[in-house]
């Protein structure tokens, strides 16, 4: 089987001590396809080195809602900057992750702004949007309404919440599934996968966070889609090499990749 991870942060220290090896594994294991998400300036920037460097991994960029500095509307400037200066690079492919935040970020008017000015940017230069909510699922699906984004994009990490989902598969987006779909105090999680049509759904570890059961605590990478693919495949009462199937070639529309 060939995985798509739709979401991770191989730019993050934890993998400092061993990520070519991590990574060369993962492909070794059938993970073919990797973008490694942006989520500030240094987290883009670190995001397009290793998509030159692997030609299996690709990159998003954007300003997360926790990574807002006091000097956000600058940074949200050099992101647009960076595109400009990348134009040619066909392995950018969104905008993200960016949305709303309320859990630790409470500033919601400077989280909004900054929402919609990057969907302005993802617009401005035809990209979908790779979606950050958590505690902000009213506003978040009220900003997309108001602010459409025109190639619409993903819910990375999405919550198990009916609400959401079925707006955000109305207003065209995809979700995504991560190891929170194993966990055993999941709530919702069958309901969830269940709700979502099959050519509508994306997997990724969003690693090195989020491992899933059985493996839960330690370090995640990519190596551990095979349990998420998995449990969708439980759910949805599907072979596994059906979701990977599928999901490889939903992440591959959504985010416009032509081989």
């Amino acid at each position: 089987m060939e995985y798509f991870d739709a979401h991770a942060h191989y730019d993050d220290n934890k993998f400092d001590e061993d990520r070519e090896q991590v990574l060369t594994e993962s492909y070794k294991q059938g993970i073919t396809a990797i973008v490694s998400a942006g989520y500030n300036l240094q987290g883009t920037k670190a995001g397009i080195e290793l998509a030159k460097k692997y030609s299996f991994i690709y990159t998003t960029v954007g300003i997360s809602p926790n990574d807002l500095t006091d000097n956000w509307e600058n940074d949200i400037k050099e992101i647009e900057k960076i595109l400009l200066k990348e134009k040619n690079n066909k392995k950018i492919l969104a905008i993200g992750e960016i949305g709303l935040d309320y859990h630790y970020n409470t500033d919601k008017e400077k989280q909004k702004k900054a929402f919609k000015k990057q969907i302005e940017i993802a617009n401005r230069n035809q990209l979908p949007i790779v979606i950050h909510t958590r505690n902000a699922i009213m506003d978040t699906l009220t900003t997309l309404k108001e602010n459409p984004a025109n190639k619409k994009g993903i819910f990375h990490c999405c919550p198990h919440n009916r609400e959401l989902v079925k707006e955000a598969i109305k207003l065209g987006y995809y979700i995504s599934f991560g190891g929170t779909v194993t966990f055993k105090n999941s709530k919702n999680a069958e309901e969830i996968v269940k709700m979502v049509p099959i050519d509508k759904f994306v997997i990724e570890t969003d690693c090195p966070y989020l491992s899933p059961e059985p493996v839960r605590g330690t370090r995640n990478d990519s190596r551990n889609l095979k349990y998420i693919v998995k449990k969708i495949a439980q759910f949805k009462g599907v072979k596994e090499q059906e979701i990977a199937k599928q999901s490889y070639k939903n992440a591959e529309k959504v985010y416009e990749i032509i081989k």
